[in-house]
């Protein structure tokens, strides 16, 4: 199930890549760095409202799914969606009054208008998603994730242009999966047909989901943090260059990281709920080598390549700031992919999430912390290293409450030393080539480190993937036999 999701969910994945990096070439140059900083304010604004209102509901599709059978599939479907509607009505408009008298600037608060209404959208569609990632539909779940991907993108290019300012990119995020709901909505709600909601099950639901939400939460603040405080002390501009590099970095290792943990959940869900212990933990260490394999060395060539990276995809006025910091935040964004696509499925296996809970305050508060103390004196740095460091905290808690609770994700150490090995022969390589700048630079570094990686980790067998290669030279040279 592991693979069969890996390769189906690569088409999105690569979507997700090209808009994502598209999305920093384009409102990096459409918006002014004021605007630019204030659309990262108000996306984290956004995403934290997200978290905390309806995020519980979609783990809940996610993890239950497959334990549901029968006539309960009903129940299990009515709960979701009608406890997704109940909380729209209640909640959006207690936010929009507190919105409506916040003291903040116009062009804020329209920002966070326009991402705020649109919440209840996305939950729909990831609902829908959700299900269709649960029962292994890879092609319906990889489908809607591409047109969500590119309507936002395409929407949001248009709000720019028509002047929409920082408010652009998450009009964009909204209209997409509004598009969507015509056509995915009345299938879902049919599934709920003849189902009866028990307060039983919806609290079984939220003491599962809401420390998952609570949990993602936190991860937020601890993603988020820096840009309030950069915006206090040094205004909107800086969040501006803070976060073009930032996304620069962590949207290369996201797009890794949610491709695999797309497949890789549901996999390691079924592999505990209906498999053995063995399977369990032989499904877990294909998954560990794997998402080292990638995103070590996706973490390690985004550092190299960061000056002409980012002159190439961010603009004039934010490049210089930015491309300082991708390095910091390459090593934040492989440890916070690692923590939470693969450690933290600890408490999800174990259905402990409020051990999460209580695992992620850990690195919350040092984050918290590390960025009052760093980012006065040391600005946009000081934001990447506070940021980083508590990412590390957070891993190293993960692994020691995981233990505890008795689901310890095996750590496979020989894949990530010779994968280690092969990212510093890359680096030694890569660093002595000439800087040209720009994209010529970054062509020549990307290309020449990928052919030394590749070549360094069949020779070590890093993750095995040398047999892998000759089993598929072998079944190759059969089939041309027969």
């Amino acid at each position: 199930m592991f693979w069969r999701g890996v390769w189906g969910y690569l088409p999105a994945n690569i979507i997700q890549g090209l808009v994502g990096f598209g999305s920093i070439v384009v409102f990096t140059r459409l918006l002014t760095p004021e605007d630019f900083g204030r659309y990262a304010i108000a996306f984290s604004v956004m995403t934290l409202f997200h978290v905390a209102t309806f995020s519980w509901l979609e783990a809940s599709m996610a993890r239950f799914w497959a334990a549901e059978k029968g006539r309960s599939l009903a129940d299990h479907f009515l709960t979701l969606y009608r406890t997704a509607a109940v909380m729209t009505a209640a909640v959006l408009p207690v936010f929009a009054l507190i919105l409506w008298v916040l003291p903040i600037g116009l062009g804020l608060k329209l920002a966070i208008a326009a991402g705020v209404a649109g919440i209840p959208i996305r939950c729909l569609s990831k609902l829908a998603q959700e299900r269709f990632r649960a029962s292994g539909a890879v092609r319906k779940s990889a489908t809607l994730d591409i047109f969500v991907s590119l309507g936002g993108f395409g929407f949001g290019v248009v709000a720019a242009l028509l002047g929409a300012g920082a408010a652009s990119p998450l009009i964009g995020l909204g209209l997409a999966p509004l598009l969507t709901l015509p056509f995915i909505l009345p299938g879902e709600l049919r599934l709920a047909r003849g189902g009866t909601l028990y307060r039983e099950r919806l609290w079984s639901y939220a003491r599962y989901g809401y420390p998952i939400a609570a949990g993602l939460g936190l991860s937020l603040v601890m993603a988020s943090t820096d840009r309030f405080l950069l915006d206090a002390f040094l205004g909107p501009a800086a969040v501006g260059a803070y976060h073009a590099g930032y996304s620069l970095a962590s949207r290369t290792l996201d797009v890794l990281f949610i491709w695999l943990g797309a497949a890789g959940t549901p996999a390691l869900i079924m592999a505990w709920e209906r498999g053995t212990r063995e399977g369990f933990l032989a499904a877990a260490r294909e998954q560990a080598s794997t998402f080292i394999l990638i995103g070590l060395p996706a973490a390690v060539g985004v550092a190299l390549v960061a000056r002409p990276m980012a002159e190439f995809m961010i603009g004039e006025d934010l490049r210089t700031a930015a491309a300082s910091v991708t390095p910091v935040i390459a090593l934040s964004a492989l440890l916070s992919g690692i923590t939470a696509y693969y450690l933290s499925q600890s408490f999800v296996l174990g259905r402990r999430t409020d051990r999460l809970l209580v695992t992620l305050c850990i690195p919350a508060a040092a984050n918290v912390l590390l960025n009052l103390a760093l980012v006065p004196p040391m600005g946009v740095m000081g934001a990447a290293i506070a940021t980083t460091l508590s990412f590390a905290v957070g891993a190293l808690a993960s692994i020691v409450m995981g233990r505890r609770i008795g689901v310890a994700m095996p750590i496979p150490w020989t894949t990530l030393g010779r994968c280690g090995l092969a990212s510093g022969l890359m680096a030694a390589v890569v660093l002595v080539l000439p800087a040209w700048g720009g994209l010529g630079e970054l062509i020549l570094k990307a290309g020449v480190g990928a052919v030394v990686y590749g070549m360094a980790v069949l020779v070590l067998n890093a993750a095995g993937m040398r047999d892998v290669a000759g089993r598929l030279v072998q079944a190759r040279t059969r089939r041309a036999t027969a």
